[in-house]
């Protein structure tokens, strides 16, 4: 680090054979054969077909058109040859970039991970790649961040920040931008969507209680700005209804947010208001975590007190204190089926139809944190 002039003139003279090697193995016959980039028309010549053939049979958009004996002499030419696809030239040539923005509301949340790896294994199936972007749920960063993916050139978007009415969605289809909504939706029928049967979840938590013999339950709800609140509260509802138990006013609120803070705030002022609440059900898992926070600070137990349910599944759950009942639907699951409907836009000359609304099924998984009241 402090060495003199003289330190200089010792080391630099023991550097210079390093230096020639590499110039002599960079012209070294074995060496070139690695670094140079093999060229589309040599898999073509290796394999003994014509380079549009190859061309054809290394897209996934358009290998079907090639036989399966001519796809697979190509795809072991490739292999064997160690071929990487060019994507700037790939990209020139069809005026995309091959890349998805992938716009989630909080990165830390357990929730995403899944889902973006699903999102991002399907991608990678048909040789796309995602940027992933978060919101914090701030609306300003939501405006800069669909912004910043638009100037990258992405060719769709699959996004989980959707609010009920939102207009920056909106104005991104209205662009030409195609999108996908995923785990939320907005009221705009023309922007396909992926998401979790919610209605029917919340009503397998209320028969699940229902069962067990509550006739005291709450609702410890999310915002209603999303569509995971609005149709997990009318999921509730229907579920009392269906039980043929009372819904009172005192017995649903709502949070700001989904997150255990605000689950934990709304969980407080329910127990304060209406004590004779014997189960919870929470808008999704963290929300739930903040309940459990809650009864704890006011002296009760879970189960014992209150039961609890969440939403969701997320990682963890089954490590909570105690383990979480909860509504499961398939995480990863979602990710890859809501590539699939973007690709399925991309590919084709007229959009995904409107009607585009798939809702995943939603399974009950009893844990130690739902028993019979007292």
């Amino acid at each position: 680090m402090h060495g003199t002039a003289n330190d200089c003139k010792v080391a630099f003279p023991r550097a210079r054979p390093a230096i020639a090697d590499a110039a002599r193995d960079m012209t070294d016959p074995v060496t070139t054969k690695v670094l140079a980039a093999v060229t589309l028309r040599q898999v073509a010549d290796h394999a003994g077909v014509h380079p549009a053939t190859v061309s054809r049979a290394l897209n996934p958009e358009t290998r079907q058109m090639v036989s399966a004996d001519t796809l697979q002499r190509v795809l072991a030419s490739a292999r064997e040859l160690n071929y990487r696809t060019n994507t700037i030239a790939r990209s020139l040539r069809t005026q995309r970039s091959h890349t998805v923005g992938v716009v989630i509301p909080d990165i830390t949340n357990p929730l995403f991970p899944k889902m973006v790896r699903g999102i991002d294994d399907a991608l990678e199936k048909v040789q796309y790649a995602s940027l992933v972007a978060y919101t914090d749920g701030r609306d300003e960063r939501l405006m800069d961040r669909f912004e910043v993916l638009r100037q990258r050139g992405v060719d769709g978007l699959i996004v989980a920040t959707a609010r009920h009415t939102d207009r920056a969605l909106d104005s991104l289809e209205a662009s030409g931008v195609p999108v996908v909504q995923i785990n939320r939706r907005s009221q705009n029928r023309a922007i396909p969507s992926v998401t979790a049967d919610d209605r029917t979840g919340l009503q397998q938590a209320i028969e699940h209680l229902a069962a067990l013999g509550h006739r005291h339950i709450a609702h410890v709800g999310a915002p209603q700005n999303h569509s995971t609140g609005r149709t997990r509260l009318a999921g509730f509802r229907a579920g009392m209804r269906h039980a043929g138990l009372d819904v009172p006013a005192a017995h649903i609120h709502l949070g700001r947010a989904v997150t255990m803070e605000e689950g934990e705030r709304v969980c407080a002022a329910l127990l304060s208001e209406c004590p004779e609440i014997t189960a919870i059900v929470a808008g999704n898992d963290l929300m739930a975590l903040g309940c459990y926070d809650a009864l704890r600070a006011a002296g009760l137990r879970c189960p014992d007190d209150v039961s609890v349910i969440g939403f969701n599944d997320m990682t963890f759950a089954d490590r909570f204190d105690p383990p979480l009942t909860t509504i499961r639907f398939d995480h990863y699951g979602m990710g890859s089926a809501a590539v699939d409907v973007l690709m399925r836009r991309l590919r084709s000359a007229n959009p995904v139809p409107a009607t585009v609304r798939l809702e995943l099924e939603t399974r009950l998984v009893v844990r130690a944190s739902t028993a019979p009241p007292r």
